[in-house]
């Protein structure tokens, strides 16, 4: 079994319409999960850095969610820019993307 670099969680868990706490899936986590995808393979990434669909991450208000491993740093992207962002300057670069992280809580 392949050991990787970085495991890329991505939310895509659904909910129905009624539920307070919304989900990712409705907002936009299977493009998200698919542009990581995309992003991996075009910089040939693939093997190393693995997109991941995740269920329920727990942070459905902040959604969608995103947790990369074996940091654990948590982002909240919102389209591809910052999809290439976390790829370019966290999964490559090694540097956090702090505007897209979402903060912890008590």
């Amino acid at each position: 079994m392949p050991r990787f670099d970085h495991h890329v969680f991505i939310c895509v868990n659904e909910r129905t319409a009624q539920d307070r706490r919304g989900c990712c899936s409705a907002r936009g986590g299977l493009e998200i999960r698919g542009w990581f995808s995309e992003e991996l393979q075009a910089r040939g990434l693939k093997g190393r850095i693995r997109a991941n669909k995740a269920g329920c991450l727990d942070l459905c208000a902040r959604g969608p969610v995103v947790v990369v491993y074996p940091e654990g740093h948590w982002y909240s992207p919102r389209n591809r820019e910052d999809v290439q962002k976390i790829v370019d300057q966290h999964l490559v670069g090694g540097e956090v993307v702090a505007e897209l992280i979402i903060p912890r809580t008590k």
